[in-house]
């Protein structure tokens, strides 16, 4: 019972943070349940991608992922996603636990390494330009109050990333966000908080494939631990899309860098 609580908390955490940053939490569970709680690695993921589809189905049905995610964006790159994820599946069996953790790792320190980079980059237009696009959309900027609009750019690069992102999702359990968001949002023009709450909205697509290989491996092992994440991982969402409206974009991607930082250096060099 306590461990359960315990988890129950550590979803909560990771589902406050994954919201605010559109990266499904389980980049933040997966350590936390490995790491501090001893969990094998693998069940440890298994957990992860089972509150990962959690946390993308809250965002899909909630009044503030509607708001801000990009469901036409979403749609056009889920394709490309479940494809990834399956081709993850079928790696799965080949690739051992430790070079897992090491794509894991590297992956996450790539990431953090492009959010420092491009730390103060907007990619916003003026509320009055007419033409944003297919994808492109309109939203309302928090920092500054005003509608601003923003274009799709470098859409083939955005649908290798998603597919890239399934790939990491069936084989680290982390549900593909990590890359997802950097990518919208340094390269394809996509403001920070559109490109988050679209990625958490793709991440469910990519983490069913990994939860169906996981089980069928036998990693499902404790189907009440991964509950008591799901129930923390849900009420941390919602506190998350309501700490999102109230920070700063550059904050958000700082803390980004921070945690996929320190979660990178654990798994490269420590495990």
């Amino acid at each position: 019972m306590l461990i359960a609580l315990f988890v129950m908390l550590a979803g909560a955490g990771a589902g406050s943070l994954g919201a605010m940053l559109g990266l499904g939490g389980g980049i933040f569970l997966v350590p936390i349940l490995n790491i501090a709680l001893d969990i094998p690695i693998n069940n440890a993921m298994a957990i992860s991608l089972v509150t990962v589809i959690a946390t993308s189905n809250f965002v899909s049905l909630s009044t503030s992922g509607r708001k801000w995610a990009n469901a036409r964006l979403a749609m056009v790159m889920q394709v490309a996603a479940a494809l990834g994820a399956l081709a993850g599946l079928e790696l799965l069996t080949y690739v051992d636990e430790r070079t897992r953790e090491q794509i894991f790792g590297g992956t996450a320190f790539l990431v953090a390494g492009v959010m420092i980079a491009r730390l103060d980059l907007r990619n916003v237009l003026h509320g009055s330009v007419t033409d944003v696009g297919l994808l492109g959309g309109r939203v309302e900027d928090p920092d500054t109050g005003v509608e601003v609009a923003y274009r799709v750019k470098r859409l083939p690069f955005a649908l290798g990333v998603s597919s890239a992102a399934g790939i990491i999702s069936s084989l680290t359990g982390v549900g593909g966000g990590i890359l997802v968001v950097p990518a919208l949002n340094s390269w394809c023009g996509v403001p920070m908080r559109v490109a988050a709450a679209t990625s958490a909205v793709i991440l469910g697509v990519t983490a069913l494939p990994g939860v169906v290989g996981y089980f069928r491996l036998g990693y499902v092992t404790s189907p009440e631990l991964a509950a008591a994440a799901v129930l923390g991982v849900l009420a941390g969402s919602r506190a998350g899309f309501w700490i999102t409206t109230r920070v700063k974009v550059r904050s958000l991607k700082i803390l980004m860098a921070v945690i996929l930082g320190t979660v990178a250096v654990e798994y490269l060099f420590f495990k």
